[in-house]
């Protein structure tokens, strides 16, 4: 395997993880950190005998805590001591809608881990959650004006409960300085690694391997656009109306005419339900129909490009690569 240097700099550290566990957390979200953690720690000497040890300790409001898989717990420290360690990590809270992801930051265990979150000092330690985590992280106030992302299917309701936080739906895991957040359940995988990177992409790559893990940079293939904005009808037609014409030139002020509302109103309405323009959507669809005729058909990118509204394959190239480099 690897050095553990990334060019002529060593990317070597040592981390201490806290992981916050309540009641009715998502058992697989805990089990996967712990397992990845414990594993790049296993491993690090074969990597690069220069790894410090990874230390992943359970961090919780009580003494034991008992998961949404029946998983039991032992709380190793009490959230009064979240500052001791160089990371924190808040799972998925167990909800899987908007209403009872709003009940559950209610609960008196959620208020007391977002008041732990509050007290933490940028400059000494990261966060780092996932899923309905992130909402958690954001009832702080920490994410003013930064960007994050969290489960794409509670999108609209983190936006309208933290409007000022810039959300990406696409990115599986997004870094803003001392904040690290992913998207939906299973991106704890994602978030786990992304830690794990910081420490040795060599330890991270190797450790993909061990547990074949596949690189999954982002939410889009799994998002399903008309249930993120079912509420709102006019998005809806809009999305119905171009994915039935990809193949033609786009021109918002045309569409809106067509579904009979005003440009302004349509790109307002699809600003607030996707947190993009409606140029910015067409161009995700297109690049989704892209890569589904790429994998799926026998056709060249030229015919590709033709299908997806574009003149010649290198302009779909070139947002393809775009897409690479954010994600």
């Amino acid at each position: 395997m690897g050095s553990g240097v990334y060019g002529s700099i060593a990317i070597v550290h040592a981390m201490r993880i806290g992981l916050i566990a309540i009641d009715g957390c998502f058992g697989s979200a805990i089990a996967s950190i712990i397992d990845i953690v414990r594993v790049a720690d296993g491993a690090r000497g074969d990597v690069d005998p220069r790894i410090d040890p990874i230390e992943l300790a359970i961090l919780g409001p009580k003494r034991r805590v008992t998961t949404t898989a029946s998983m039991t717990l032992s709380v190793d420290h009490p959230l009064s001591e979240s500052g001791e360690f160089d990371v924190v990590v808040v799972p998925a809270l167990g909800t899987l809608t908007a209403a009872a992801t709003h009940d559950a930051l209610q609960s008196r265990d959620a208020r007391a881990v977002i008041a732990s979150l509050g007290r933490l000092d940028d400059a000494t330690t990261r966060i780092a959650a996932a899923c309905t985590g992130v909402f958690a992280v954001a009832e702080t106030g920490r994410m003013h004006h930064r960007r994050a992302t969290t489960s794409w299917f509670l999108g609209p309701e983190f936006l309208k409960r933290y409007p000022t936080v810039a959300l990406d739906l696409d990115t599986m895991v997004v870094v803003d300085g001392n904040l690290v957040t992913a998207g939906a359940a299973f991106a704890h995988i994602d978030l786990a690694l992304s830690l794990v990177r910081s420490i040795s992409p060599d330890l991270a790559q190797h450790v993909a391997k061990l547990l074949i893990i596949d690189e999954r940079p982002s939410q889009a293939a799994f998002v399903a656009y008309e249930h993120l904005r079912h509420e709102d009808p006019i998005v809806v037609e809009f999305e119905r109306f171009v994915r039935a014409r990809l193949d033609e030139p786009f021109n918002v002020a045309f569409v809106a005419q067509s579904l009979g509302t005003s440009r302004r109103t349509l790109e307002r309405r699809v600003r607030a339900a996707l947190n993009l323009t409606p140029l910015g959507f067409v161009q995700r669809l297109r690049t989704e129909r892209a890569r589904h005729l790429s994998a799926t058909t026998d056709l060249t990118s030229a015919e590709i490009a033709l299908r997806v509204g574009y003149a010649n394959a290198e302009t779909l190239r070139s947002l393809l690569r775009r897409e690479r480099r954010r994600s």
